[in-house]
Formats: C-alpha cells, sequence, structure tokens
C-alpha cells in the first residue's frame, strides 16, 4: 500500500455515554471487541489504508489510552497525542487544539468508527473539489442510524444532526478530510462541536460529499459493539475487507 501523506485526527475524548457501565472504568477506545482494544483494530485498519500518521484527541481518561498505545510503534504507526486540558472541548475543540501536529491538511476519524474502505480515493477527489472539506457519505436510507445529508453531484447541500429532512437519504459515514482553514474561525480553546464546523462549511458551499457504498460499523452504542465484535470475530480483517 502507498502511504499517504496525511494524518489521521481520532477524535477519542468522549465519555461514551450510551455505553455505561462498561466506559466508567474505560474510555470507548480500550474497549475489548474481538478480544482485543478497538484502538488496536482501528490503527490496524488504518496502516492497512497507507496511513503513517496518527493525531489522538483525547480527554476523558486520555492517559490510560496513552499508556497502552505509546507512541504506535507496535501498530506502525506514529503517534501523536492531543489533550482536552481541564474541560472537554468538544468534537471541534478538539481538533482546533491539534492544528500545529495535523498541519494544512488531515483526515478526521471518529473514535467509535472502523470503516472498511479505501482512504486515498478520498483524498483524490478532496484535492480534485478545491473545496475546504470533504466528507464521505454513504446511502443508508435510515438503515444503521438517522440519515442526517441532503447529497448531490459530489456536494453535501444538508448537513443536520436535529432537523430530519424527507430529502435525507444519506448518512455522515465518519470520515471527513479537512483544510486547517476551514476552522479558522472558530475560538482557540474554546468547546464547540464538529458538525459547527461542517455547517457552515455547507452554508458557504465549501464541502464536498465522496459517496462510499460499504457499510460502516461503530462501538458507539451497545448494538454497534455486538454487531462489530461480530463482525471482527468472524475472522474479517482490514486487510481482507
Amino acid at each position: 500500500m502507498q502511504p499517504l501523506d496525511l494524518p489521521v485526527a481520532i477524535l477519542a475524548g468522549g465519555l461514551g455515554t450510551r455505553l455505561r457501565p462498561l466506559t466508567e472504568k474505560l474510555p470507548k477506545s480500550l474497549l475489548p471487541v474481538a478480544g482485543r482494544p478497538f484502538l488496536a483494530h482501528q490503527l490496524e485498519l488504518l496502516r492497512a489504508r497507507g496511513i503513517e500518521r496518527v493525531v489522538l484527541c483525547v480527554g476523558h481518561m486520555g492517559e490510560l489510552i496513552r499508556r497502552e498505545f505509546g507512541d504506535g510503534s507496535a501498530y506502525g504507526v506514529r503517534i501523536s497525542y492531543s489533550f482536552d486540558g481541564p474541560r472537554l472541548l468538544g468534537t471541534g475543540g478538539a481538533i482546533k487544539r491539534a492544528l500545529p501536529l495535523l498541519g494544512p491538511e488531515f483526515f478526521v476519524l471518529y473514535g467509535d468508527s472502523y470503516l472498511p474502505i479505501p482512504f486515498a480515493p478520498v483524498v483524490e477527489f478532496f484535492r480534485r473539489s478545491g473545496k475546504l472539506a470533504c466528507m464521505t457519505v454513504y446511502r443508508n436510507e435510515d438503515r444503521y442510524d438517522t440519515s442526517n445529508v441532503v447529497f448531490r453531484d459530489g456536494e453535501v447541500l444538508v448537513y443536520d444532526k436535529k432537523r430530519k429532512l424527507p430529502e435525507m437519504h444519506y448518512i455522515d459515514y465518519g470520515l471527513s478530510v479537512f483544510k486547517a482553514a476551514a476552522f479558522e474561525p472558530f475560538p482557540a480553546d474554546a468547546p464547540f462541536d464538529l458538525a459547527e464546523v461542517l455547517i457552515k462549511l455547507v452554508e458557504t458551499r465549501q464541502l464536498a460529499g465522496y459517496e462510499v457504498h460499504e457499510r460502516f460499523y461503530e462501538i458507539g452504542s451497545p448494538a454497534g459493539l455486538a454487531e462489530l465484535e461480530q463482525f471482527l470475530g468472524a475472522g474479517s480483517r482490514s486487510q481482507n475487507v
């Protein structure tokens, strides 16, 4: 696999409230899936896709993650850590804080997502689009979660996690590419959600959309955790997808 020159920011600082009591003593990234911490599966998947640099945006119990994974050498990647600090910064604020480690262009991956797709075509499409960001989208039809995207002709026209529209057939798949400039309007060291960044990009027609066709897996809920356990436990591995 040809190495990709972009790092991946993994948002791994959340409280994992939907998974309590499992997350009372462990962050989601360390929850066992098919006998290993979830993040181990994520990192192996990323390495198989050509990713060499990972920035873990951590907050809640982040030191446990650093103690377990260190510099990432055991997984063939280089891990840096960006800590929220005394208060949680939210998904957007965490990325803003990590910008010095990420550079001018980077992927963002949710810390509970397992996405068996090739990453290189997403980068290529993003760069051809000329836009500030690109969201991967999946034609979900409310199957795996509530669809929240109106997508047409390579562009995200609506993204809204609160308001449901009948034309929302797609869902945010869980992987996006950003230019650092997309975060310039937002304050440093202040909490905000990544959704706020994405909505602003939609308003200025700066959010490309790249359609993928492989279903996503996630461990954000007990049902999702059970599904991924079955998928990985059945012998499916990133290099075989």
